[in-house]
């Protein structure tokens, strides 16, 4: 199905039986199909809401660069389009900042969150990163900065467009760790023990600082570890809704 919602066309999937919602919210470079194993498990229960977010799938990018903040603005009208009120929000990585940022500044059931980094640490840059800084201040070298990028930035930049890649540096950049303070919802944090992108650190620091977390840990999964875990992670989620 397609809707238009902040003049971006876009493409989403509603289905299942029930009166509650589930939102489905995918992680950065994924799509739809990431997220509907999940969906598809809860639909005799509740009515299931999963959408390609702006820049991914068969969704338009944004007009410009998004922070997530804007991605906020956008899902909110996208739920208010589609009268979903107080629903309970997932989301994977990217798709779990997003449901931070919306589950602070909105009604939620609960918030369930898989591999979602959202405390910005402080560290070292790498020697990647002081390369580019180099080339910017060197004359006649700075034009080539950019260019640098697609050679040493990660994955994920180098196969995004010149919006994306800036809305990609405002997504990462942005601490969430406030916004997360504010979630009075009970909120489930699902982690992989060996996530290469979501230190599980990370999740340990995220639980203490909101009101009500649980985390669960899992020992030898990685990143998608609730894909790769899914028959726990559905044993879980039944208990945790």
């Amino acid at each position: 199905m397609k809707m238009t919602v902040k003049d971006v066309d876009t493409n989403y999937i509603q289905y299942g039986n029930g009166t509650k919602d589930i939102v489905l919210l995918h992680g950065w470079g994924q799509n739809i199909a990431m997220m509907r194993p999940l969906g598809d498990l809860f639909q005799e229960k509740y009515r299931i809401t999963i959408l390609d977010l702006p820049g991914f799938g068969d969704t338009q990018e944004p007009p410009v660069p998004w922070t997530i903040f804007d991605y906020r603005d956008f899902l909110e009208e996208f739920l208010k389009k589609l009268n979903v009120k107080k629903p309970i929000i997932m989301g994977h990585s990217f798709g779990g900042r997003l449901a931070i940022s919306y589950a602070a500044q909105n009604s939620v059931e609960k918030v369930c969150l898989f591999g979602s980094p959202c405390i910005r640490r402080q560290t070292e840059p790498t020697k990647k990163e002081q390369l580019l800084k180099k080339l910017k201040k060197v004359p006649l070298l700075n034009q080539f900065s950019e260019l640098a990028k697609n050679y040493i930035g990660s994955r994920d930049y180098k196969a995004a467009t010149p919006i994306m890649r800036e809305t990609l540096v405002h997504v990462i950049n942005q601490d969430l760790s406030n916004e997360a303070k504010k979630i009075k919802a009970p909120t489930l944090l699902i982690w992989g023990e060996e996530d290469p992108e979501a230190p599980v650190e990370d999740a340990r620091a995220l639980e203490s600082i909101m009101q009500d977390a649980g985390l669960v840990v899992f020992p030898g999964f990685g990143h998608y570890a609730y894909l790769e875990n899914i028959g726990q992670v559905a044993r879980i989620l039944e208990q945790f809704l």
